[in-house]
């Protein structure tokens, strides 16, 4: 296997590996697929390596190499170098970036039962997936739960709005709403309309805070298990707020109150 001094020069549309990674940098699926996660760009292969993953494979635009920096060029295991007008055509980027990595998929975990939560209630577009995730990040929250019907968490799309989240938290996918049952810190469902103001509130710590779904919001099943429904107040006279912008205004809450 080539060392990454000695990259792999790829000039075909023809190339078995070139495919492969058209289907995993495209696919919002593919990573169950083949097991691999693709990350697109300087700061997104940055910030993985700031927490400690490695890729098995880097990749990077002719056009980028050798002037790629050290730090990225020489953490994989494999090197490629694709023409700029392949790189193109991999990338899911309108600017294609002239670095990506392949990182293994990591094994699916359990649920933390005692760790602060963000559980996702069939939250569908993946700029609102990866938002959260940001915040979740940002404000202390170290488990995603995501319930099925939820953009899958490892797609690109999701990968490019969680700007590095990621790697800094724990991601469980696929859950139905009985998985739950293994969380033992409080439920807190966010409404539009209903339960107490959220700035009144006393919020527990650590919790779990769920969101829900763009258009119908938390389930009532979910809704119903919950130990506080809260709304956010808007004097300004919205209808109701998105979801992602909900979730950073409730996620900083739980983290103002506890700190």
């Amino acid at each position: 296997m080539p060392a990454a001094a000695d990259p792999q020069f790829i000039t075909s549309r023809a190339n078995q590996l070139f495919k492969d990674l058209c289907r995993l940098a495209q696919g919002a699926g593919a990573y169950r697929e083949q097991g691999l996660v693709w990350v697109e760009g300087e700061h997104l292969c940055s910030a993985a390596l700031a927490r400690g993953w490695r890729p098995q494979l880097a990749v990077f635009s002719r056009s980028n190499w050798p002037p790629a920096p050290a730090g990225l060029a020489q953490t994989a295991t494999k090197t490629v170098v694709l023409d700029d007008a392949l790189m193109a055509r991999v990338s899911g980027l309108p600017s294609p970036a002239p670095v990506a990595f392949v990182l293994d998929l990591p094994a699916a975990p359990a649920l933390l039962a005692d760790a602060p939560t963000v559980v996702l209630d069939r939250v569908q577009d993946a700029g609102n997936v990866g938002s959260i995730l940001r915040s979740a990040a940002a404000f202390g929250f170290a488990q995603i739960a995501a319930l099925a019907g939820t953009a899958l968490l490892w797609s690109p799309k999701v990968l490019r709005a969680g700007m590095g989240a990621h790697f800094a938290l724990r991601l469980v996918e696929g859950l139905a709403a009985h998985d739950l049952a293994a969380l033992q810190v409080p439920l807190l469902a966010t409404s539009s309309h209903q339960g107490e103001l959220l700035h009144r509130a006393r919020l527990p710590w650590p919790c779990a805070w769920v969101l829900g779904h763009e258009g119908q919001g938390v389930s009532a099943q979910l809704a119903a298990r919950a130990a506080l429904r809260l709304r956010i107040a808007q004097p300004g006279g919205e209808e109701s707020l998105g979801v992602a912008a909900a979730a950073a205004i409730c996620l900083h809450a739980s983290a103002a109150a506890h700190g």
